[in-house]
């Protein structure tokens, strides 16, 4: 198979894997860009895209980019004690390290420097990270309402109770404080981390927040 071409690349709050929602979607609140690559920043290839909600993104897991691969993983959702056949997860180690997501479409910019901006919303995407391609999401074809989850139908994620105090939300800026406030009671660690003593450190939109998580409720105690 030829190389493919990076056509672009997301601008995200996530300067690191920690933090990053587990699929698209689940942190809707979540601001991010798709920047262009020069060589793709032609007005004409996104003409029409305007008119739809929703998007594809086609992607390189470009940290977890492998020689070597395994038929089996261990989703963090059975809490990393249970394997499954790679093929039934979307683990980023696998034969060729390729990830999709299903994105909102917030608006189409065209920026003077930079070409066609698309500013989207719920992305689970590191940023810098690669991109292959963009295409529509279609509801009459890619919508299954009595699709089922496997092995994920009983893992059902429970929200945490977040508290943090008016002067630390400040500290982050403005567009990305309810993104921020999604990925927290979404409980960014690992599912086999339970430590009320311990202070996690999670970076998002140039800051460092610092937190801790006891009976459920997560409390944030430093912003650097």
């Amino acid at each position: 198979m030829e190389q493919m071409d990076i056509i672009a690349r997301i601008r995200s709050p996530f300067a690191e894997k920690f933090g990053v929602p587990r699929q698209s979607g689940v942190v809707g609140e979540v601001r991010a860009k798709v920047v262009f690559e020069p060589a793709y920043r032609n007005a004409d290839a996104v003409r029409g895209l305007s008119d739809f909600s929703h998007i594809w993104l086609i992607w390189q897991f470009s940290r977890a980019v492998r020689d070597t691969w395994s038929p089996t993983v261990r989703p963090p959702r059975l809490g990393g004690n249970a394997r499954m056949g790679v093929f039934a997860t979307r683990s980023p180690f696998r034969p060729n390290a390729i990830g999709l997501s299903s994105v909102r479409l917030d608006s189409v910019e065209l920026d003077p420097e930079l070409g066609p901006v698309l500013h989207v919303s719920g992305a689970d995407l590191m940023d810098g990270t690669p991109i292959f391609d963009i295409k529509p999401y279609l509801p009459y074809t890619d919508s299954h309402p009595d699709a089922t989850g496997g092995f994920t139908d009983g893992t059902e994620m429970k929200l945490l109770a977040v508290e943090i105090s008016p002067e630390l939300l400040e500290k982050i800026p403005s567009e990305q404080r309810e993104g921020l406030l999604g990925v927290l009671e979404n409980d960014p660690r690992p599912r086999y981390q339970d430590d009320p003593e311990r202070v996690y450190g999670l970076t998002f939109a140039g800051r460092n927040v610092k937190f801790t998580v006891a009976d459920g409720v997560l409390t944030v105690v430093a912003v650097e």
